[in-house]
């Protein structure tokens, strides 16, 4: 009952064994999964695999780093495909300050839009947020994105913010880096964070989790995340993976 809430399967990494992957993923105990796209190539690519695979859904956005990339014709495209009946939130979105090809103004309007589309098609969203923090909280506020909620992506703040966050009608997911060992932050948040209140997600292909740090992540990978949390939380596996599910389908609002 794995539920790993965000992959890119669409990813150019998987274009030799993506059934392979998908295969794999199901062996592991993966029975959901959100294949996320972010640009015109990504997000069509998300709808076909979501349409190849009963237990695959998408959500579809733009991502930061190409904010200054994205037209009003392209907003128009995303909130048409919005109405897939496999499309379960839109993003990822937010902000994204280490890579510095979109500037931050162009960012935060992109963001806005797309957090105002979200509203009128009452559907999540999922935000990256990348050094980027305060900017993203302040903008989830005075746009009143609590009304929707979603998903703060990969997180990796403090345990405070993440409090702040769950106050404005988000979910915690982590991935990946919560398994490192030098991983301070999201160890801290699996601990003290409500089971009620997470997601899990490898984010792959990147971010895999140890023992696989540095190489390909995939979906099956996801049950290390999984493991982790229950050992942090000293809670039996069953159980995360339990609460994880129902969680993901709640937001997503997957009978």
């Amino acid at each position: 009952m794995l539920f790993d809430t965000h992959v890119h399967l669409n990813a150019d990494q998987f274009n030799e064994d993506l059934e392979e992957t998908i295969l794999r993923a199901q062996e592991a105990g993966v029975t959901e999964m959100v294949v996320v796209g972010f640009d015109r190539k990504t997000i069509e690519s998300a709808i076909e695999i979501a349409e190849s695979y009963e237990f695959i859904y998408a959500a579809i956005g733009w991502h930061p780093v190409d904010a200054i990339d994205m037209t009003e014709d392209d907003l128009i495209w995303i909130e048409k495909l919005a109405s897939h009946p496999k499309v379960v939130a839109l993003g990822e979105m937010g902000l994204d300050y280490h890579w510095e090809k979109s500037p931050h103004d162009t960012q935060k309007e992109v963001f806005r839009k797309q957090i105002r589309l979200a509203k009128k098609l009452k559907l999540p969203i999922i935000i990256h947020n990348r050094e980027a923090t305060q900017d993203i909280i302040t903008i989830l506020e005075e746009e009143d994105a609590a009304e929707v909620g979603g998903i703060m992506h990969c997180y990796s703040g403090s345990v405070e913010i993440a409090k702040k966050c769950i106050g404005m009608n988000f979910y915690i997911s982590l991935g990946g880096p919560v398994t490192f060992k030098n991983a301070k932050k999201p160890k801290e948040v699996a601990e003290e964070i409500p089971l009620d209140k997470l997601l899990i997600e490898t984010d792959c292909p990147y971010l895999a989790p140890h023992p696989y740090r540095g190489k390909r992540n995939e979906p099956a990978y996801v049950k290390l995340v999984a493991e982790q949390i229950a050992e942090l939380k000293n809670v039996p596996y069953e159980d995360v993976v339990k609460a994880t599910n129902v969680n993901a389908r709640k937001l997503f609002n997957i009978r």
